[in-house]
């Protein structure tokens, strides 16, 4: 007899969550992070993580449901990930395929996850290289880069997006991806 799995839907969100901790991330970029953030609040600037390491099963589910909900992926094709123990195919009383159902399950995902783009498999969140962080400070922001110099950055955004703070961050080995409005890792992906 065959053991019915649960099935794919917004449930699956609270799942194998996403860490907001720096000490889970990969020690090189941890440190470049540490200093980064370091030098971000002696400067009097506020931050808030938001993500940090992804586990694999999460992206798994992420880019799926996606797949599914946003690019019309057949939930009957989706390959299965060991461990995680998902049916993505909904069905009827009748036990035929339930199209609807499971789309719209997926698409509770993805709306629940807040994916706004397809998520990859593998990233640099799975690799703990990855921060995705919301930044701000009132004013003129004086902060030292990596070399030791003080920035005056008084352009505006005052956030994140802010092209002169991108500078800062390389030098410590924290890059921006522009693309992505919360999201910096060890080399911009």
């Amino acid at each position: 007899m065959e053991v019915a799995m649960p099935l794919s839907g917004a449930q699956w969100v609270a799942l194998y969550p996403t860490s907001t901790s720096v000490s889970d991330l990969e020690l090189d970029f941890r440190t470049s992070l540490n200093n980064f953030l370091a030098a971000l609040t002696a400067a009097g600037a506020s931050y808030t993580i938001a993500a940090t390491l992804r586990p694999p099963e999460r992206a798994y589910l992420m880019h799926w449901s996606y797949r599914v909900a946003r690019e019309n992926y057949d939930p009957r094709q989706v390959p299965a990930m060991a461990g995680v123990n998902i049916d993505w195919v909904h069905k009827r009383p009748n036990g035929s395929y339930d199209e609807t159902a499971s789309r719209s399950a997926a698409n509770a995902m993805t709306t629940s996850f807040g994916t706004v783009y397809r998520p990859s498999l593998t990233s640099r969140h799975t690799e703990g290289r990855a921060v995705d962080m919301n930044l701000s400070w009132s004013g003129t922001l004086r902060i030292r880069n990596a070399q030791g110099q003080e920035v005056s950055i008084s352009s505006t955004p005052r956030s994140g997006a802010n092209t002169d703070l991108h500078d800062v961050g390389a030098s410590y080995g924290v890059v921006k991806l522009v693309s992505d409005p919360p999201h910096w890792s060890d080399d911009g992906h």
